[in-house]
């Protein structure tokens, strides 16, 4: 007997954005249908404007739709006011980015902390979940250095550990192998695919990459503000 394909966590319905008025009024989205399913790994590729990196910040709650409708956990984002999407993007997403966005005078482990010290945590709730999380990204010998004392792959680890120390749901990843080489490149990616397959983490990556494409189950393709096709059926952490 066939299983049912699990719910979309992430639901996107004639979703519209323009960025302003009258004849200088530019469409950076035109209507995109896109289900995204919980525990998936999503690569989205497409040329520079083609609508991508707008859906991104959409899908981590930075910006609304102009129109059309963002579920996700079948609650309609583009009713939330700024403060209530603030709580969604803290409870429930993490963000990765290709410049890896470290405080530069402050330790790996310091780092990592980061977003539980905004929630309030404890110092020792903060300390445990921080080194759980380095060590989960294999970098808990280095919880005292700061991001000058590490190599860029392991900067981009202490990303990966801060994104992941809240427990999201969903890890959004922007260029995250841009600044690195390609060995580097590829044990981000094994990095990402083993959070992805043993925690369960909904994985959405922006790559202009197609080998680190390749590591996704799902590859998602923009043009001119709408999604041109979707490639599925891969299976992730195996580039084809």
């Amino acid at each position: 007997m066939a299983s049912n394909p699990p719910d979309p966590i992430i639901r996107l319905r004639g979703v519209t954005k323009t960025y302003g008025e009258g004849p200088t009024a530019f469409q950076a989205l035109k209507g995109v249908d896109l289900d995204i399913s919980a525990g998936d790994f999503v690569a989205v590729m497409g040329p520079s404007g083609s609508g991508k990196s707008t859906t991104m910040n959409m899908l981590g709650c930075l910006d609304v739709p102009s129109s059309g409708t963002f579920e996700f956990k079948g609650v309609h984002v583009e009713r939330l006011d700024r403060d209530q999407r603030a709580l969604l993007r803290r409870k429930y997403l993490g963000f990765v980015f290709q410049g890896f966005n470290l405080l530069a005078r402050t330790s790996a482990l310091e780092n990592v902390e980061l977003p539980l010290l905004y929630r309030g945590e404890s110092r020792k709730e903060r300390q445990q979940a921080g080194m759980a999380a380095l060590e989960q990204v294999g970098l808990a010998p280095w919880w005292k250095n700061t991001p000058a004392e590490l190599s860029g792959g392991q900067q981009q680890r202490v990303a990966i550990a801060r994104a992941i120390v809240t427990n999201p749901d969903v890890l959004l990843a922007d260029e995250p192998t841009g600044n690195l080489d390609s060995e580097r490149s590829i044990e981000i990616m094994e990095l990402l695919t083993r959070l992805n397959q043993e925690r369960g983490i909904t994985v959405l990556m922006v790559t202009h990459e197609a080998d680190m494409a390749a590591f996704a189950r799902t590859i998602v393709h923009f043009k001119d503000g709408l999604v041109e096709r979707i490639d599925t059926g891969h299976r992730a952490g195996v580039p084809v």
